[in-house]
């Protein structure tokens, strides 16, 4: 699977594959993506993850020992399925909070009245995947359950109880004025705030109860406070935004020391009414994968440096410089 492939897989982002085949299954929890079953698919050196849809144009099939990938009869990747330790390979990623306060339209965690873990069932996930020694990086994100306040003292405390294991951690939360400080207090080493998108009258439209300016200013906090190359942002591609400010978005975020991550939108059933989303083609993915490369090799900002949550996993997006070389 090369960068093209990828971004071809990626495009499409889900295939038709027997279930059995991928032993045990996850759905996520977070996100556009929450309440599907997705697998990790890997193939000559490079991953991705894709959602199991009887319905979709991609069909995967078991051949020789691997998984092949057909669309129609052209063979696009043969490789295997990843195993996840918690949400993805290598990491102890987990979604303290199922559930959240703020209604973004693309996303369906609102409406699916998910579960809060206490942060001792966090800590026994963790623990039990260390057992495994297969962990190599504990990564923690949530929604917001009562207040953004309460979930990252949550957070800290999950931080603070893991310093043990000796592995780098990261938190994607929501900012408060001071979620910089008491996470880098409690042992915190890379930090996630997502923008969602840099196209202010979408924001307004998609995230109106949430403030686009803040989480800016908490990001470039975050760059000061916990140095280049540890600080990132979901940007998602697919919501209605233009090229041209797409690009202008992550040349701004780049300029604040932040690396965009650059996830195709996806549609969900409990939102269809609320978005219009449209999924970007393998051309647009690669296009502006390639100008983030760009503008992240001038600032002197590498993905590869970065050691949890999703630059290091690579699944869901096209790696500027994991996949793109």
């Amino acid at each position: 699977m090369d960068a093209q492939t990828k971004a071809e897989l990626l495009a499409t982002g889900r295939v038709a594959i027997d279930e059995k085949l991928l032993g045990k299954t996850t759905v996520s929890t977070a996100g556009p993506g929450a309440g599907k079953v997705g697998f990790f698919f890997s193939s000559g050196g490079r991953r991705v993850k894709l959602g199991a849809d009887a319905k979709s144009p991609l069909k995967a099939i078991e051949k020789d020992g691997k998984i092949c990938i057909y669309k129609e009869d052209k063979l696009l990747a043969c490789g295997q399925i990843e195993e996840e330790l918690l949400h993805c390979p290598e990491q102890a990623y987990i979604n303290m909070t199922e559930t959240c306060i703020f209604d973004c339209k693309f996303c369906p965690v609102p409406k699916l009245n998910g579960r809060v873990k206490s942060v001792e069932e966090v800590l026994d996930m963790i623990e039990k995947a260390h057992d495994t020694k297969k962990m190599k990086a504990i990564s923690i994100t949530a929604g917001v359950d009562e207040t953004v306040e309460k979930e990252v003292e949550r957070a800290v405390e999950v931080v603070r109880k893991c310093e043990r294991y000796h592995v780098p951690i990261g938190v994607s939360v929501y900012p408060t004025i001071n979620s910089n400080k008491l996470l880098k207090e409690a042992g915190a080493d890379e930090i996630k705030y997502n923008v969602e998108t840099m196209d202010r009258q979408l924001y307004s439209a998609l995230c109106g109860e949430q403030d686009l300016d803040f989480i800016l200013d908490c990001l470039s906090e975050a760059v000061r406070m916990f140095g280049k190359n540890k600080v990132c942002s979901n940007f998602i591609i697919g919501l209605g935004e233009s090229d041209e400010t797409a690009m202008e978005g992550i040349r701004e975020l780049v300029r604040r020391g932040v690396v965009p991550i650059l996830r195709p939108a996806t549609s969900h059933p409990l939102r269809k009414k609320e978005v219009n989303i449209e999924r970007p083609s393998k051309e647009r993915i690669l296009k502006l994968t390639r100008f983030l490369k760009e503008e992240l090799d001038q600032a002197g900002l590498d993905t590869r440096l970065f050691r949890t949550m999703c630059l290091p996993c690579t699944g869901c997006d096209l790696g500027p410089h994991r996949d793109l070389g």
